[in-house]
């Protein structure tokens, strides 16, 4: 791979300056946060297994098949889908490692690296191969080595462990990034925060597909019934705790992977998980409730209620994936989501939004609960009756509590007042970026890519030549930031990672956490670099023009 060094003035329209946070700490409440996301994995599969196991001793075969079905299908989903992730990130296609850290030691002593020469949402994954040749020669040992991993990962994967590796391997990293210096510790500490991103996703993912319907199908059991069984129980609460504990993880983990946010407090997510908690919990059992009389009915409202959220997530133009397939799907698994529970997945204010889902739900709980307790069993009690009625209510309630305490005392940026509901973005806690030429963009936060990014050419090298090498951007405290103004810490010296492509709003992880290719680049740089370097992204809207020696990737 060739490296590219040119003296041109490079335009920094829709450029925003490198950024980075205080160095942070593996702590051990983040250990003993992954510690009980195993013990809550652990108690999910088992007890459904278990209760999968009692209903065939029973027999009770129908039950068995359902009961195993929403075990097996969404683990061998997540399985394929790490195990890829895995393959991707182990190989070492096109020499990648040797060709990048080539690209390192020949940046001297400029020690800027971009990933231009992207087109729209792949930027960064496209690497020019030029005249380094790869080198193909491994020792015996580290052939047997790799050998050796493969064999594990399959042998893990196969036995369905895939997510526990990944919590482990997240333990190992985050202990690692406590007993080495400072450089070392951000070598651990970046891995750490990848592996955290990626169990997050396939644990979200594997929640929805099987804990969820595994809650209404048991829940649907027992009103069926009218009795409760203690293994019926312990599987729906271990289901309903996953789900929670899922949604609060995710969020804290998103928050944790953005230099450009607060966050989260283990306060403030023991409190989201209650949120979840009750209100996921009212939910399912109002689908359980109708479930056990109206089973067709049911059937085709879950299908009309996740096409409606589709399509409503999707009509909002989502920007989470690299590509516009892997966007469709996403939208799809989120309509998923939005059929039990609130998940923001757009930028800007949300409150609006929150409440008239709320409201909807709302609205689907009662009519639900008040068509089961209209057409209910005769052999139902009204004294039976009247009590799920109340639990139904009393538990979205709490929920819903427990989600104004969030907002309003344990939010990371701050409580939520009219005011700044008026003047600031929600969650972003700063001003948009501007185009004023007297004005700077704040440092944490850049503007959704466009459907179009068009590769800089020479016409915008002209354009910058009369740019100047000194400081361009400055620090200004926004008008009606929630966010402390030492909540960033500017770095103008070491290596830069220049990504082309303008940075993706919260809710969204930074596209180095999802584009594989642009994530195993950037870590081959940084175990390469002298000192650990900035990952820069463009911000659009502002043309200030800068002389820049960069090495193209």
């Amino acid at each position: 791979m060739a490296a590219k060094s040119d003296g041109a003035a490079v335009s920094l329209q829709n450029e925003i300056p490198p950024y980075r946070p205080a160095t942070k700490q593996y702590s051990l409440l983040d250990c003993c946060w992954t510690l009980c996301a195993l013990l809550v994995f652990f108690s999910d599969g088992a007890s459904d297994l278990w209760l999968a196991a009692d209903y065939y001793l029973r027999p009770n075969y129908w039950w068995f098949a359902l009961t195993l079905v929403f075990v097996v299908v969404p683990s061998v989903v997540v399985q394929v889908l790490s195990f890829r992730w895995f393959a991707y990130d182990y190989s070492d296609s096109n020499g990648t490692g040797t060709a990048a850290a080539a690209v390192v030691a020949a940046s001297g002593a400029e020690s800027h690296f971009s990933t231009k020469g992207s087109d729209q949402r792949g930027a960064g994954r496209s690497t020019s191969v030029g005249a380094l040749p790869a080198t193909g020669t491994r020792s015996g040992t580290q052939r047997c080595c790799r050998a050796c991993m493969w064999l594990f990962q399959i042998i893990v994967h196969i036995l369905q462990l895939a997510q526990v590796w990944r919590y482990v391997h997240a333990l190992y990293l985050g202990a690692q990034s406590r007993w080495h210096g400072d450089h070392v510790h951000q070598h651990f500490y970046w891995r750490m925060m990848f592996e955290s991103a990626d169990i997050s996703m396939l644990r979200l993912l594997e929640t929805f597909l099987k804990s969820a319907p595994q809650l209404v199908l048991q829940l649907c059991i027992m009103v069926q019934a009218r009795e409760v069984l203690p293994l019926q129980g312990l599987c729906a609460s271990a289901s309903l705790v996953s789900l929670a504990w899922m949604i609060a993880s995710y969020q804290k983990a998103l928050r944790d992977s953005r230099d450009d946010k607060l966050p989260m407090s283990y306060k403030a997510v023991v409190v989201q998980m209650l949120w979840h908690l009750f209100t996921v919990g009212a939910r399912a059992m109002a689908f359980a409730l109708f479930a056990s009389i109206f089973q067709l009915y049911f059937g085709i409202f879950i299908v009309a209620h996740w096409c409606a959220m589709t399509f409503w997530i999707i009509q909002g133009e989502t920007d989470f994936c690299m590509s516009k397939w892997e966007e469709i799907i996403y939208n799809m698994m989120v309509g998923i989501v939005y059929v039990f529970c609130w998940f923001s997945v757009r930028e800007g204010p949300t409150r609006c939004r929150l409440l008239l889902y709320s409201f909807i739900v709302l609205a689907e709980n009662v009519a639900l609960t008040a068509a089961w307790y209209l057409y209910r069993d005769s052999r139902t009690s009204d004294f039976y009756a009247v009590v799920i009625v109340c639990v139904v209510a009393c538990s979205y309630a709490l929920g819903t509590f427990f989600m104004f305490v969030y907002y309003c005392l344990l939010h990371p940026d701050g409580p939520v007042s009219s005011s700044q509901w008026g003047c600031c973005v929600e969650d972003m806690g700063v001003e948009p970026c501007v185009s004023s030429p007297t004005s700077v963009p704040p440092p944490d936060l850049v503007s959704s890519p466009p459907r179009t990014l068009q590769r800089t050419k020479g016409t915008d090298r002209d354009l910058g030549s009369g740019g100047d090498g000194g400081d361009v951007f400055q620090v200004r405290p926004p008008a009606c930031s929630r966010t402390p103004a030492s909540r960033l810490t500017p770095r103008t010296e070491g290596p830069v990672i220049r990504i082309d492509l303008p940075r993706k709003k919260y809710p969204a992880w930074d596209a180095h956490f999802i584009d594989r290719r642009l994530r195993k680049t950037i870590l081959v740089l940084e175990s390469a670099a002298p000192v650990t370097p900035r990952i820069q992204y463009r911000c659009l809207g502002t043309p200030k023009e800068v002389m820049e020696y960069e090495t193209t990737v």
